[in-house]
């Protein structure tokens, strides 16, 4: 090759930030779109172009969730649902003698309304249909000359049929006729989560914790739980999940005592600090307009998208953004829920929502894991941080293998290396995420690694204090003389 004058690119000197999967996390729920890898959703995308990817589905409804409560980006695993929706019984008003039947299998929990908005038979009449409960209805279309009308995305069909004679008052469909009724969502065994999780072992995004959509009981944790051990030792991803508490079976006058007692119960059998179970549910004005009875893990997902890792989604600071405005989460529920309730669920381990006397907002109470007792990781904000310190601390190892070191310094050779596993704990401590770290090698390995070739490190490192609890000294003091 002829000399010339030759450029060499040398990057990174202004130390931009790596993606480190800080605040990403996989939602795995039903839907029936089908995806063997996960399907992206970002936080610029409004209701209707999630339901376009995800389908009207119960993972749809969740993403919404977090979207709204600012997550930017997740990744969303649908699921075909082994345990189908139900359909309700129908309802109807009106004078009119027409019927409607609904076959099909729902994709999710609908409340339908259909009304007649002009008068007549089979190919004369006209209606439109809401599937959220009156909050949007479609554009008015004429009954079909067959009577079936399919509801696009919704599983559904309507079989509209006319009165028999003596029925007619005096036609068969009558503007105002309306008739309700509702359907379940379909569900997911635990096989099928499973299967779900299974999949995530090839998905090589760097995330921080799976969101499992819909409710779910004790056996589902454990079965997680195990899986969640395998992804971290086997497959070298640290993570946590979050579970969906099922909602309360109210006893008489709103009484949770059971609800409250078999959660506790649960809890004593799941002792594992990177599962947590959001037993927090409320009445949310969701991001396409509706209201509807969720679980509240889908807005703690987008809470946690917009907090740093060892930031507490509870924060009360108004200027932390993690108050839910009452416009939005207009309240939780049931209204059995009440502090005594909360803070048992919190005792217990599991994660819930509060009312502060003074405050206008709905705030996360705390981020509790399942973790065992006497756990350094009872709360998300510092099972976040060790994930962090995991994922970071092991790129750099990675860049330590099949190194040679000379035998004659053996020590000195691996201090010299376990330098580099340091400086994503120093970028931590500048970001503030952990209060101070060290890294050291224990001594006497000049004999273990010709046998097994491994090199020992220690990694200690001091987190964030939380102020959990404020206590007030209050007297009166003597005037000045």
């Amino acid at each position: 090759m002829l000399r010339d004058v030759t450029h060499k690119v040398t990057d990174g000197l202004l130390g931009f930030a790596a993606a480190k999967g800080d605040g990403l996390h996989v939602k795995i729920g039903v839907s029936p779109v089908v995806s063997d890898m996960p399907i992206i959703v970002t936080g610029d995308m409004d209701a209707a172009k999630i339901k376009a990817h995800l389908g009207l589905s119960p993972l749809a409804d969740a993403v919404m969730d977090s979207v709204q409560f600012g997550a930017n980006r997740v990744y969303c695993l649908p699921v075909s649902a082994t345990t189908a929706g139900t359909l309700g019984e129908i309802t109807k008003k009106g004078d009119g003698g027409g019927t409607l039947t609904v076959s099909g299998s729902p994709t999710n929990a609908f409340p339908v309304i259909v009304k007649i908005t002009a008068q007549g038979g089979l190919n004369a009449a006209a209606f439109v249909v809401s599937i959220d409960g009156g909050n949007s209805y479609s554009n008015e279309a004429t009954i079909p000359v067959t009577g079936f009308y399919e509801l696009t995305g919704t599983g559904l069909t309507l079989k509209f049929s006319e009165a028999t004679q003596e029925d007619q008052k005096p036609s068969s469909f009558l503007v105002n006729d309306s008739y309700t009724f509702k359907t379940t969502a379909p569900t997911m065994t635990n096989g099928d989560v499973i299967a779900a999780v299974d999949k995530i072992k090839n998905f090589n995004q760097e995330y921080e914790f799976i969101h499992i959509v819909g409710e779910s009981s004790l056996a589902l944790w454990q079965a997680v739980s195990s899986a969640q051990v395998e992804l971290r030792d086997i497959y070298h991803k640290p993570m946590f999940f979050m579970m969906e508490a099922a909602f309360p079976t109210e006893g008489e006058g709103g009484d949770l005592t059971d609800w409250v007692l078999g959660l506790e119960a649960d809890r004593k059998k799941i002792q594992n600090y990177d599962i947590q179970v959001v037993a927090g549910w409320g009445l949310l004005v969701k991001l396409d307009g509706t209201t509807q009875r969720v679980n509240l893990a889908g807005l703690a997902s987008g809470l946690y998208a917009k907090a740093k890792v060892q930031e507490s989604i509870g924060k009360t600071r108004a200027e932390s953004g993690f108050g839910i405005p009452k416009t939005q989460l207009l309240e939780l529920v049931p209204a059995g829920m009440d502090n005594a309730v909360i803070e048992r669920l919190d005792l217990a381990g599991y994660l819930t929502f509060r009312e502060y006397d003074g405050l206008g907002d709905i705030f996360t109470y705390h981020t509790k894991m399942m973790c065992p007792d006497g756990s350094d990781y009872r709360y998300a904000e510092d099972v976040r941080v060790k994930n962090k310190v995991i994922r970071e601390t092991r790129k750099e190892g990675l860049l330590l293998l099949n190194d040679d070191i000379d035998l004659e310094d053996v020590q000195g050779e691996l201090e010299t290396r376990a330098k580099f596993m340091y400086r994503p704990l120093q970028d931590m401590i500048d970001a503030k995420e952990i209060s101070s770290a060290e890294i050291t090698v224990p001594e006497g390995q000049e004999a273990t690694i010709l046998e097994d070739k491994k090199m020992r490190v220690r990694i200690r490192y001091v987190s964030r204090g939380y102020i959990r609890e404020v206590e007030v000294d209050l007297g009166r003091a003597q005037p000045n003389e």
